[in-house]
C-alpha cells in the first residue's frame, strides 16, 4: 500500500503536531517548546517534549519521538495508513484509492467483510437484549449491579432462545452462509442444517484496540455447559494476542494494567473507575498477549480469583510477564473470590488499597512454594532455603539477583552470604546465572568511543537543524558521508539538501522511516541537548569542536579501511586536508 510522499507531507503539514497531541497529553509551553508527562511511559516530571518550529516531539526520559504521524501510530497502535487516514480526515483532505495488488485487494475486502458481519451481530445483539424477549439477559445484568451506562460502553447485548435468529438476520442483510459461519457466529451439521452459535446467551462483543468488534463471548442464562463461550478463531479473530478491555485499558494513563481472568470483573473494575482492568479471552495467559501488554506499560497487576486456579493462572501468568522482560505484582483479594465480588462488597476505596499493597511476584512465588514445605522441621526448612536459591537463578542480571537476595534474606532469616554462596553453587551447577563476579573497583564504565562519537554526530546535527545558518559556513568541510552509522547519513543526506535549498523540515525526513525504532533514533538526532554556554566564544569554540570531532571520526574512520580501494584513498587524503584547514578555521555563529 502506498501515498505518495508530496501527499503524506501535505497531510503532515496541515495537522500541527501541538494541537493534535494537546488532544492527549496536557502540555504546558516553556521556551520554545511544550511539555508535558510523556504518554509513553510513567513519569512524574514532564520530560516529554513537543517543538512546534520543528514539528516533532522527543521524550528526554524513554526516547519516544517522531513527527504527528509517528505520534498516532504510538498512542493508538495505528498502522502508518491508518494514522494517514485519520489526519487526512482531520485536515480535510481526500485520499486517493490506495494502491493494491489483486491479491491485496481481495484480503484487504475479505477482511473487512468479516469487521463488517461483526459489527452487524453486534448491533443485532444490543437490539435484542433491550427487547421484550431480552428481558431475561437485561435482568441478570442489572442483577450484576451494572448501569445502563456500562452496558452501553461495552455494548452488551442478548443472543435469542432461538437457534436460528443471527442466522436469519443476517441472511437478510445480504451476508452468505459461508462468510457467517467464517465469522463464527454459525455452526452447520447435516442433522440441524446451519444453526447459531450463540443463543440464550448476554453476549460481550469483543473489541481490538481501534474499537473494532473481532468476535464474542457469551454467558448462558441457565445451567447448559459451556457456562461462557468465546467465538473460535477467524482471520481478524487471535485469541492469544487480543484482551478483552484493552480498547479502553491502554489509554487509561493509571501508570498501570490489571490483568483479570473474566469479562465481568472487568466490566466491574472499569464502572468502579479502575479502566485499566483487562482479560484473557477463554484462554490462559500467552506471550502473545504480554507482548501487546508491554506496549502499553511495564508494569501489571494481577488480579485473578483467590482459589487454586487462580493462584496456579497467576503463577502462570509470572512467568510469562519475566519472559517479556516485564514486571507483575500480585492482588490479595481474600476474603472474597473475585474484583467483582470485592467491590460489591467493599467498595472502590479499598479496592485501591489492594492495589497499593499488591505483592511482588518473586515474593508470591515464594510464599506460595512455602506452603509445600514444614519450616518447623530443619530439615524441610533447609529444602525450602534450596528451593529459593534455586528460583533466585532465573534472574539472570546480576544487580537484579543480589537485590533478591538481599531481600530474601532479610525477609526468611537466611544469611546473606550464605544464601548467596547457596545461589552460586546452583548457578554454576546447572547454567542458569552466571556468579556473581565483584568489580576490582567502584569506578564505572565510562561511555564507550562508539557512543562518543554517536554523540558528536547528534549534537552536529541537531546544531544544524537549530541554527541553519551555520550550515554553509562548514558545507565545504562536512558531508554526510563523513556520518558513520548508516541511518545517520540518510538523516544527513536529506537535511543537508533541504540546507542547500534554504530549508528545514525535521519532520519530514522522520517520514523517510517506516520503523518506530528508526522514528525514535531519527527524532533523537535533532533532540540531542546541546551545553548551555555563556558566552559567544565559548559557543563558537564548542561548535568548532563538534565540527573538528565529527571530521577527526571520519578521517580515522576512513584511514581504517583503506583496503586497496583508489577511491577511499582519495577520500583518506581529501579528509586529511579538510581536516587540517578547518583545525585552523574559525567558524563565527554570525
Amino acid at each position: 500500500m502506498y501515498y505518495p510522499d508530496e501527499l503524506i507531507e501535505e497531510i503532515r503539514a496541515k495537522n500541527d503536531i501541538v494541537d493534535v497531541i494537546s488532544g492527549y497529553v496536557r502540555l504546558q509551553k516553556k521556551g520554545s517548546n511544550h511539555f508535558g508527562l510523556c504518554p509513553f511511559h510513567n513519569e512524574k516530571s514532564p520530560s516529554f517534549s513537543v517543538s512546534q518550529p520543528k514539528q516533532m516531539y522527543y521524550c528526554f526520559g524513554c526516547g519516544a519521538g517522531g513527527n504527528v504521524i509517528t505520534f498516532l501510530m504510538e498512542y493508538e497502535n495505528y498502522t502508518f495508513q491508518e494514522a494517514v487516514k485519520v489526519l487526512a480526515d482531520r485536515a480535510g483532505i481526500a485520499l486517493p484509492e490506495m494502491e493494491y495488488s489483486e491479491e491485496m485487494r481481495k484480503a484487504e475486502s475479505h477482511r473487512s467483510r468479516l469487521l463488517q458481519i461483526n459489527k452487524e451481530a453486534a448491533t443485532y445483539f444490543y437490539y435484542q437484549l433491550r427487547q421484550p424477549q431480552g428481558q431475561l439477559g437485561y435482568e441478570y445484568l442489572k442483577e450484576r449491579k451494572l448501569s445502563e451506562e456500562t452496558m452501553k460502553h461495552f455494548g452488551l447485548g442478548y443472543a435469542n432462545k432461538y437457534s436460528d435468529d443471527l442466522t436469519k438476520y443476517l441472511k437478510a442483510k445480504g451476508y452468505s452462509e459461508g462468510l457467517i459461519r467464517e465469522a463464527g457466529l454459525a455452526n452447520a451439521d447435516e442433522k440441524h442444517g446451519m444453526y447459531d452459535k450463540f443463543w440464550n446467551r448476554v453476549m460481550f462483543p469483543i473489541q481490538d484496540i481501534n474499537h473494532r468488534v473481532i468476535g464474542f463471548g457469551g454467558r448462558v442464562m441457565g445451567d447448559a455447559k459451556p457456562k461462557y463461550l468465546n467465538s473460535p478463531e477467524t482471520p481478524v479473530f487471535d485469541k492469544s494476542r487480543n484482551l478483552y478491555g484493552l480498547n479502553f485499558a491502554r489509554t487509561s494513563r493509571k501508570g498501570n494494567i490489571i490483568l483479570c481472568e473474566g469479562y465481568m470483573d472487568v466490566i466491574a473494575m472499569h464502572q468502579a473507575g479502575f479502566t485499566q482492568a483487562v482479560a484473557s479471552l477463554g484462554t490462559a495467559f500467552t506471550s502473545g498477549q504480554a507482548n501487546l501488554l508491554h506496549r502499553y506499560t511495564d508494569a501489571v497487576l494481577l488480579c485473578y480469583d483467590s482459589d487454586g486456579a487462580g493462584v496456579n493462572a497467576a503463577l502462570r501468568a509470572i512467568s510469562i510477564l519475566r519472559e517479556v522482560g516485564m514486571t507483575g505484582k500480585v492482588m490479595n483479594l481474600e476474603p472474597y473470590k473475585d474484583p467483582d465480588e470485592f467491590i460489591k462488597n467493599l467498595g472502590a476505596e479499598e479496592f485501591q488499597k489492594r492495589i497499593d499493597a499488591a505483592e511482588n511476584s518473586f515474593f508470591f512465588e515464594i510464599r506460595i512454594l512455602q506452603k509445600e514445605f514444614d519450616l518447623s522441621d530443619p530439615e524441610e526448612k533447609t529444602k525450602f532455603h534450596r528451593a529459593i536459591a534455586k528460583k533466585l537463578c532465573e534472574f539472570s542480571e546480576e544487580v537484579e539477583r543480589e537485590n533478591y537476595i538481599e531481600a530474601v534474606a532479610s525477609k526468611y532469616h537466611i544469611g546473606f552470604d550464605n544464601l548467596r554462596r547457596l545461589v552460586q553453587t546452583y548457578a554454576a551447577q546447572t547454567g542458569l546465572a552466571k556468579p556473581v563476579e565483584r568489580p576490582k573497583s567502584g569506578v564505572q564504565k565510562k561511555n564507550t568511543p562508539e557512543e562518543g562519537i554517536k554523540r558528536t554526530q547528534k549534537l552536529l546535527l541537531t546544531w544544524l537543524v537549530e541554527q541553519p545558518q551555520l550550515y554553509p559556513k562548514i558545507k565545504k568541510y562536512i558531508s554526510p558521508q563523513d556520518f558513520t552509522e548508516e541511518l545517520y547519513v540518510k538523516v544527513a543526506e536529506k537535511l543537508f539538501a533541504d540546507l542547500e535549498k534554504g530549508t528545514v523540515n525535521p519532520a519530514a525526513i522522520i517520514s523517510m522511516f517506516e520503523d518506530p525504532q528508526e522514528q525514535n533514533e531519527a527524532a533523537a538526532l535533532f533532540n540531542t541537548k546541546l551545553m548551555e554556554m555563556e558566552t559567544k566564544q565559548e559557543k563558537e569554540k564548542a561548535f568548532h569542536d563538534i565540527v573538528y570531532a565529527v571530521k577527526r571520526n571520519s578521517y580515522l574512520y576512513d584511514s581504517g579501511r583503506l583496503g586497496s580501494d583508489v577511491a577511499a584513498l582519495q577520500r583518506v587524503i581529501e579528509g586529511k586536508r579538510q581536516l587540517e584547514e578547518l583545525g585552523k578555521a574559525h567558524i563565527s555563529l554570525d
